[in-house]
């Protein structure tokens, strides 16, 4: 059910909450600018569609999200996979991307799949993180140190051997003005947190570079006279042959952007223990995403550092999202042309500051004690979404994940012969110690999940026994389901024991597994008389069969 937290909030809201949200949203909107510009450029696009993305998502997502105190904007998770959407498709392209993107959070939010998203493994998630603050800070060494290049390969290699080449065009008062940016916002928090130590570090960097006049490249130089607007539709072109070729750009949009929108809000929900509607968060940010890529905007998505500064500064309700983006939105109509003389130095400086925060680096320390599976998913992802892009990463990554659980179940999956002795029939089933049992039955029992991945371990099993009994007993009682896979080889099990004259008998089924092979036709097709709930059961079936005449 389609549900915004604003709605739930405002049923019970106050005037002394009404002044807090105000406070934080102000607060946040001063954090969010600089970020929100520096991201901008660092997406391949301007600081105009940073600002734009900033203001349709934090009104939108507050106004039509899941979370009390969820701030959506751009966010370094996105720079990467932007960055290679422009750079292939154009800017119309990345447009026509977001919107389709938002389009399918939408209807990921209808079909209730909001759930779904934590069956990405953490080290998938861990190492795309990561990968992605690698290639943000090698996007910023080229302003850092403020090379005089013309153009910077977008392969991660190729970057690095074009600045190794380009290094002696240092410009070392773009370098100072980077190390500066970095200390500032190092220190700054320490001294007092409500302070945004990325505003500081604009205002003094843009008063020394102007003021001494040095020789250092500004936003203004880079992107031309930045004026002031407000927001327009922008036009485009969509046919079936650009929707194709833009599908899969679109889903890793919305993949992304739901996985990082719920970490958010689960980040949240434990700061201020609230319980965040994950279905309706995604339609919040689906809507968001749609109408972004329809101002020019980038793709939106919920940023956790936004998010963690509007619940420290008193932020509980959705009214501090919206009040956040209509700062912003004041400051991008009015205050534009400001942003001209920032250096482009500073910038690389923030956004290495937010690739280092961003970075999942305890992955690194702590590979040695993660299962080998689990550590080799996370430096496969690591490395694919450096060396060649996230689409990329995400894919072997998951694929690689559920291979390796498959293989895990499989081992998990168990099936044991019971062997024909007094102490196993006597004692461990405790049945009667019957002839019957000692001279013309074998028994077998599987554990775990019986589906593709331990059908064949059950299969080789049956295939192994060089003498088949009169009667094969199988118990499922810790088989707590069954996929189509495990269905059919049972269905081998029966044919192969019919073939060599052995009566098949099964036991100690559960309800669900009883449900499932009901709905196959297994029971009816091979009899009801041959599951019984135990041995005892089975037995009196035992003594009418034909060799116990014998």
């Amino acid at each position: 059910m389609f549900k915004p937290k604003l709605f739930t909030c405002l049923k019970s809201y106050s005037k002394d909450q009404f002044y807090k949200d105000i406070i934080a949203g102000i607060i946040v909107a001063i954090i969010a600018i600089p970020l929100s510009v520096a991201l901008g450029i660092a997406s391949g696009v301007g600081p105009e569609q940073g600002l734009i993305t900033a203001t349709i998502g934090g009104f939108l997502v507050s106004l039509l999200g899941g979370s009390r105190v969820q701030v959506a904007g751009p966010t370094g998770a996105f720079v990467v996979i932007v960055y290679g959407i422009i750079e292939k498709y154009g800017i119309e392209g990345l447009a026509i991307a977001t919107i389709m993107g938002g389009m399918i959070l939408v209807l990921m939010g209808f079909a209730k799949l909001g759930s779904l998203i934590k069956f990405i493994p953490y080290p998938i998630t861990t190492g795309f993180t990561s990968g992605i603050a690698v290639v943000i800070f090698s996007t910023q060494i080229k302003d850092f140190l403020g090379l005089n290049m013309e153009k910077v390969p977008s392969e991660f290699i190729e970057k690095w051997l074009a600045y190794i080449e380009n290094f002696s065009s240092l410009n070392l008062w773009a370098l100072l003005l980077g190390v500066l940016t970095i200390c500032i916002l190092i220190i700054v928090p320490k001294i007092n947190k409500k302070i945004p130590g990325a505003l500081v570090a604009i205002i003094i960097t843009t008063l020394i570079a102007n003021i001494f006049k040095l020789d250092v490249n500004t936003i203004g130089l880079q992107f031309g006279t930045i004026k002031s607007q407000g927001l327009h539709i922008r036009a485009m072109s969509v046919d079936f042959n650009t929707i194709q070729m833009l599908f899969m750009p679109a889903v890793a949009i919305a993949l992304l952007g739901g996985v990082e929108s719920l970490l958010s809000a689960v980040v949240a929900d434990g700061m201020i223990g609230g319980n965040h509607r994950s279905n309706t968060e995604l339609i919040g940010q689906g809507i968001a995403n749609v109408f972004s890529g329809l101002f020019g905007g980038i793709p939106v998505t919920g940023a956790i550092a936004r998010t963690s500064a509007n619940v420290k500064l008193g932020g509980r309700t959705p009214v501090a999202g919206i009040v956040h983006a209509l700062v912003v939105f004041i400051i991008m109509t009015f205050f534009m042309p400001l942003f001209s003389y920032v250096p482009m130095a500073t910038l690389a400086g923030i956004l290495i500051i937010v690739a280092y925060n961003m970075g999942e680096w305890h992955g690194f320390t702590n590979l040695h004690k993660y299962p080998k599976s689990d550590a080799f998913v996370f430096l496969t992802t690591f490395i694919l979404t450096v060396i060649i892009d996230l689409i990329v990463a995400i894919e072997v990554g998951m694929v690689l994940a559920s291979f390796l659980f498959m293989i895990r179940m499989a081992r998990i999956s168990n099936t044991s012969l019971i062997v024909h002795s007094e102490s196993s029939w006597g004692d461990e089933l405790r049945i009667p110690k019957d002839k019957i049992f000692q001279e013309h039955v074998m028994y077998y029992e599987i554990e775990g999940p019986f589906f593709f991945g331990a059908a064949d371990k059950f299969i080789q099993a049956i295939k192994e026994i060089h003498s088949m009994p009169k009667v094969l007993m199988l118990s499922l009682k810790d088989v707590p389901t069954i996929d189509a896979t495990g269905y059919y080889a049972l269905e081998q099990f029966c044919n192969e024991c019919l073939r060599s004259n052995t009566e098949p008998i099964f036991l100690s089924l559960n309800e669900e597994l009883e449900t499932r092979l009901n709905k196959y036709g297994f029971i009816e097709k091979v009899g009801e008389h041959r599951f019984y709930k135990n041995l005892n059961e089975a037995k009196k079936y035992l003594n009418q069969l034909e060799f116990n005449k014998n």
